[in-house]
């Protein structure tokens, strides 16, 4: 009896999903990350390469790859592609110089084999700073209505509070369980 009660829950307990961070240097990738581990802000400094945490959120299990964001290492995030269901681009609202290059970044990933089946968390983060782009004028910069096919959500968030980030999980439960 034990032994069928183990199958069983092993078929339902250990449901484990992939998620990759990416976003251009700077935009608070790490910051999130240790802000849904941790509830609380840690003093980070630019990834060299990736981080890599495990979050459990309504009994799932994420593992979540935080990859580097400079442009030496943005070429090399397709190395972490494999069985990814998600990813989470962070975009740094404060920063509309660079939202063309976001926008080139996001192209690469939607039209990258490896992530065809998988679901985009946009977060516009720092939106506590006054002078942030709201996530509707970071949706047209991005051109975000172009990908009609695939499953994507923007959410404004502030890494540093955690304001967004559970609303942006949830989404992602959410399209888990469909």
């Amino acid at each position: 009896m034990g032994l069928i009660f183990s199958k069983i829950w092993a078929l339902f307990g250990n449901e484990e999903h992939k998620i990759v961070i990416v976003g251009l240097d700077n935009a608070g990738k790490t910051t999130i990350l240790y802000q849904l581990i941790m509830n609380e802000v840690v003093q980070t400094s630019p990834t060299i390469g990736s981080n890599v945490e495990e979050v459990t959120y309504k009994n799932i299990h994420f593992v979540m790859w935080d990859l580097g964001g400079q442009q030496s290492l943005r070429q090399t995030w397709t190395t972490y592609f494999i069985n990814v269901e998600f990813v989470i681009l962070v975009v740094d609202s404060t920063d509309s110089e660079r939202l063309t290059l976001v926008r080139a970044e996001l192209d690469n990933l939607m039209n990258c084999d490896d992530l065809q089946s998988a679901s985009f968390l946009i977060l516009a983060n720092k939106q506590d700073v006054k002078a942030s782009l709201s996530p509707a004028l970071i949706s047209r910069e991005l051109n975000l209505d172009k990908y009609k096919s695939r499953h994507w959500q923007i959410q404004p968030c502030c890494a540093l509070t955690g304001e967004g980030l559970t609303q942006g999980l949830e989404w992602i439960v959410s399209r888990i369980k469909r």
